[in-house]
């Protein structure tokens, strides 16, 4: 039987240093039986999602070790495009910083997976779950009173209360966060609701965050009554807190974004590299076992959440041209924060 020793914060003398100024959110080392190599994964993804993952790909791979080192969307993009070399493959819910890493030539193109045509780009990146933007709310705030199904409702609950959730609401610093920005952007796109729905969050001096699990943890102990736009897996994924939270999908138009992965071009492990995309693709194409890939997977094409999924694709650019973006977050600022 193989044993895998889960260490954190130790790095190998043969792995590439990494920028002093980088504070990770987590840094953990899974080491494998006779490790040869280090393959350093960057990523936004918790490591708790991705420990049972990463452990079945050294079941498969036992001279390879895995170095996996977590932050947040918006500075692994920084990060990765300031040290690509330091780093083997790169995982992000963010999809437009992706795509923009992509056809940046930061990937290499992987070829013989069996991806649908919609979940990878250009045999460079691909999309290995599918996770809707959700409200999460604690019930207690809701208690004997209808819970929102849509943004409109949300509008109406939280005006008819203002005592209750002043201060007491979270959503993602859109100007700070990645994929923040991406829910944001997409919410604006498609309804003028989520422009409304800002400008009453902000006065009710909404808090911000940078990450789905500092809101869930609000959440749980009561800081704030309401999540909106948070990952509603990191949620699901927490039984402890399954009585006194619940998820809701928006009813009016859900937003749905796929995780996303590359190799990066300059790996120094190029087979391991891909070795390890494949892996993760694999798990997730098969019948998923949640012990082994804890994370929601790709849907059916035949899912009627597909229709609400943030395409893979040119269109996600739109929103990083420079002009578009300070305009949008000048917009948001002046809704949210109401400085």
């Amino acid at each position: 039987m193989r044993y895998f020793f889960y260490v954190i914060a130790v790095l190998f003398a043969a792995t590439p240093l990494v920028s002093k100024a980088q504070g990770w959110e987590e840094q953990n080392v899974f080491v494998s039986e006779a490790p040869k190599r280090v393959l350093r994964v960057i990523s936004s993804t918790d490591t708790s999602f991705f420990a049972p993952i990463i452990e079945s790909f050294l079941t498969e791979n036992p001279d390879t070790s895995v170095e996996y080192l977590v932050t947040s969307t918006a500075l692994l993009n920084a990060e990765f495009r300031q040290n690509a070399d330091a780093y083997d493959v790169v995982i992000s819910s963010a999809m437009d910083l992706q795509l923009k890493l992509t056809n940046d030539g930061f990937a290499q193109k992987v070829t013989g997976l069996s991806q649908p045509e919609w979940a990878e780009w250009r045999q460079s990146l691909f999309a290995f779950t599918t996770e809707p933007a959700a409200i999460v709310i604690n019930r207690k705030a809701f208690e004997g009173r209808r819970v929102p199904q849509t943004r409109q409702d949300l509008i109406l609950a939280l005006r008819a209360r203002p005592d209750i959730f002043r201060g007491r609401i979270g959503t993602y610093d859109v100007r700070s966060s990645g994929l923040g920005y991406l829910f944001a952007t997409q919410d604006a796109r498609i309804s003028e609701t989520y422009w409304r729905l800002m400008e009453v969050m902000g006065g009710l001096e909404t808090k911000l965050y940078c990450c789905s699990v500092d809101m869930i943890d609000d959440l749980a102990d009561g800081t704030i009554a309401v999540a909106y736009n948070v990952l509603g897996g990191y949620a699901d994924a927490r039984p402890e807190t399954s009585d006194a939270l619940q998820i809701i999908l928006p009813s009016d138009f859900p937003t749905t974004m796929m995780r996303t992965m590359f190799v990066s071009r300059t790996t120094k492990h190029p087979e391991q590299a891909r070795d390890f995309l494949r892996h993760v693709i694999a798990l997730q194409s098969g019948t998923v076992d949640r012990d082994v890939f804890p994370l929601p997977p790709l849907i059916s094409e035949q899912d009627e959440i597909r229709q609400s999924t943030i395409g893979l694709g040119p269109a996600l650019l739109t929103y990083l041209d420079v002009l578009k973006r300070d305009t949008f977050i000048k917009e948001w600022v002046s809704a949210i924060i109401q400085e």
